[in-house]
């Protein structure tokens, strides 16, 4: 990062593409300039599958200070779209601005009936990732053992990649920061019920952690219940500082530089 004395804070994994740009906001600059004005300089958009990934990439790709990454969502795989092409998404991964592939992982929660071909697409993901020299944004729900297990299985255990919006347990953190892998913390931190997620945050090292909104889904107190945007991060890297004992300045400018690790980007 250039300039000790600018504070960075990124978002590192936020839907612009699925904000509501009918009632809320006018359009993508929007949403940017409401999160500059709260502090977060950089984000990360994540894709869900390879239908809507070239809307998404049109509308992230000149944006400043904004990343995208491409996979399958886990909940958006069906026995009819099961067998994409490899090479499809591989010339995604191939573009400008694209730094890792997700979302991708496996969700037994919302989805427990494809439990099959989640993980087989998953581990196909896993492989075409450690290919294209992309880390891994991994949602997994009712599943993160799994998804570790899986990475091993297919012997690509030094991917790397983040946990995104973690909720699982100190044991299996643990596994993940051993196999390299980034722990991100998400708005649940904040919530009366996330009490789980406050324990691994105390866990895990303040140089493997993240923070992110999730946006549009999951608002942090003061926000609960209300549209996630980009800007809320501050509220949870703020509930993250506490819980950690730094400064505010120091978990953001901490959490952006392991973002730009992770990621391997540079932050300007």
């Amino acid at each position: 990062m250039t300039g000790e004395q600018r504070m960075f804070l990124v978002d590192s994994h936020c839907h612009l593409d699925s904000l509501d740009y009918e009632n809320r906001f006018k359009d993508p600059s929007e949403v940017l300039a409401r999160a500059h004005e709260a502090g977060v300089t950089h984000l990360l958009c994540p894709g869900v599958d390879l239908e809507s990934f070239p809307r998404m990439y049109d509308m992230i790709k000149d944006l400043p200070h904004v990343w995208g990454a491409a996979a399958m969502h886990p909940e958006n795989i069906t026995p009819d779209n099961k067998d994409w092409l490899d090479e499809t998404l591989e010339e995604y991964l191939s573009r400008d601005k694209i730094a890792a592939l997700g979302e991708t992982g496996l969700d037994f929660v919302c989805t427990p009936e494809t439990r099959s071909i989640q993980e087989e697409s998953f581990a196909r993901q896993v492989v075409i990732a450690d290919k294209m020299k992309k880390p891994l944004i991994i949602h997994a729900r009712g599943s993160a053992a799994i998804c570790l297990d899986i990475i091993n299985a297919v012997n690509c255990r030094d991917v790397g990649g983040v946990m995104h919006c973690y909720c699982d347990t100190v044991d299996v953190a643990r596994r993940s920061l051993d196999m390299g892998l980034f722990i991100s913390i998400s708005g649940i931190v904040t919530f009366n019920k996330g009490e789980n997620v406050r324990e691994v945050c105390r866990y895990v090292p303040l140089d493997r952690l993240l923070v992110e909104t999730d946006s549009p889904y999951l608002a942090p107190v003061p926000k609960r219940g209300k549209p996630n945007e980009p800007a809320y991060v501050s509220y949870t890297a703020k509930a993250v500082a506490e819980l950690k004992g730094v400064t505010y300045e120091n978990l953001c400018n901490t959490v952006s530089q392991n973002f730009a690790e992770c990621f391997r980007v540079t932050l300007d």
